[in-house]
């Protein structure tokens, strides 16, 4: 499967495969310590962030894109550290991925990283609505001029 990931992704994937559940556990919780909030010009076209709406947990997003390259920033409540360390994997993840790489993750990724051991079926079900999304806005993307900021 890493093939199909970004490298990055794939490098965090793999971290996640060689941990015991409780050291994933602390590692998504350092994840989420590390989630970055978004620049400035993130506001710059004053579009509201996007919701994810399937997620339970309230969480929204800002994509910039440069040179055919994305940057996801991801809003999540500190009071959802998985949920949010999920997003800071994403964020890390996928940082200046194309488009094409993004839509070539599998929505199931992260079995590989053991997380069905540590989250509730509806929390995965967040997780794969969060991974959509990101799939969504890099189709969209796609179909939009290289140099045009979302």
């Amino acid at each position: 499967m890493s093939h199909t990931l970004p490298p990055a992704l794939a490098e965090i994937v793999n971290d996640f495969g060689l941990c015991e559940r409780q050291e994933k556990i602390a590692l998504l919780v350092d994840y989420a310590n590390q989630l970055l909030p978004p620049p400035p010009e993130a506001f710059a076209d004053g579009d509201a962030p996007e919701s994810v709406p399937e997620c339970m947990t309230p969480v929204s997003l800002r994509v910039l894109q440069t040179d055919g390259r994305l940057r996801f920033y991801f809003d999540v409540p500190p009071d959802a550290p998985l949920i949010r360390g999920y997003a800071a994997i994403m964020q890390q993840g996928l940082w200046d991925a194309t488009p094409e790489e993004i839509l070539r993750i599998p929505a199931d990724f992260y079995h590989v990283m053991g997380l069905e051991e540590l989250l509730t079926p509806q929390r995965l079900n967040g997780l794969t609505a969060i991974l959509a999304h990101v799939k969504r806005i890099a189709l969209r993307l796609m179909q939009k001029p290289s140099s045009a900021e979302a």
